[in-house]
């Protein structure tokens, strides 16, 4: 099935996405639902993750609730040991299996679930960032590899049920990655432009012949 294709401003996918997804919601008939936010690094999908959440849990308080792909990074200790420090955010340098089969057991658990993050102060994944509570009826759930069909990372599609792919030009991605890599201030510039060149861009490059697997692609219309 193609994908539908659109055309938005971050606001507009928001109140494209948000009574969509109240929609669906309504006719799970009580049933947990997953909604996948996929995309390149630097495409934006953390903040609409984000807000997406605030405006859902506007409308129904305690109803939805963020879940974070990047958790799922293998421990920086063992990329090290690896050889892959280079690779960091590569599909490779991550607990696929793990997030699958998190997402899985997320769906339909009854009980509070705890899950883990990343923290980009210290480079490295952090245990019980975050719980989801019994009550929580909507998982937005965010990552750049959630439509893979490499490894396990192709378990991911069958735990959602919408699929989003936030598309945004590559020229803008490079100069928000260069951005957030000299806001974090743990490298040098010369570094950081290695860095994005040698992993982030292919990553996006990959992540970017995924699109076709969302349920609808969103071409964010974004300045220059």
């Amino acid at each position: 099935m193609v994908p539908e294709r659109l055309r938005l401003s971050p606001q507009a996918a928001l109140s494209r996405l948000v009574p969509h997804i109240l929609e669906m919601t309504s006719n799970a008939q009580g049933q947990r639902i997953a909604i996948g936010l996929a995309g390149g690094p630097g495409t934006g999908k953390s903040t609409l993750a984000a807000e997406l959440v605030t405006m859902l849990n506007a409308t129904h308080p305690g109803s939805t609730a963020l879940v974070p792909m990047d958790g799922f990074h293998m421990k920086h200790a063992k990329i090290e040991a690896m050889g892959q420090v280079d690779y960091k955010g590569a599909p490779h340098t991550f607990e696929g299996a793990e997030f699958v089969s998190f997402l899985h057991h997320l769906k339909a658990a009854k009980e509070p679930v705890s899950g883990p993050g990343y923290s980009r102060k210290i480079e490295d994944t952090v245990e019980n960032a975050f719980t989801i509570q019994p009550e929580v009826r909507v998982l937005i759930v965010e990552g750049n590899y959630l439509l893979l069909t490499e490894g396990p990372w192709a378990g991911v599609k069958a735990a959602l049920d919408y699929a989003v792919f936030v598309d945004v030009p590559r020229d803008i991605v490079k100069a928000r990655l260069l951005k957030r890599h000299g806001e974090e201030g743990l490298f040098s510039e010369e570094r950081n432009r290695a860095h994005i060149e040698r992993n982030d861009l292919p990553n996006y490059d990959l992540v970017c012949l995924s699109q076709d697997r969302a349920d609808v692609v969103i071409e964010m219309d974004v300045e220059r």
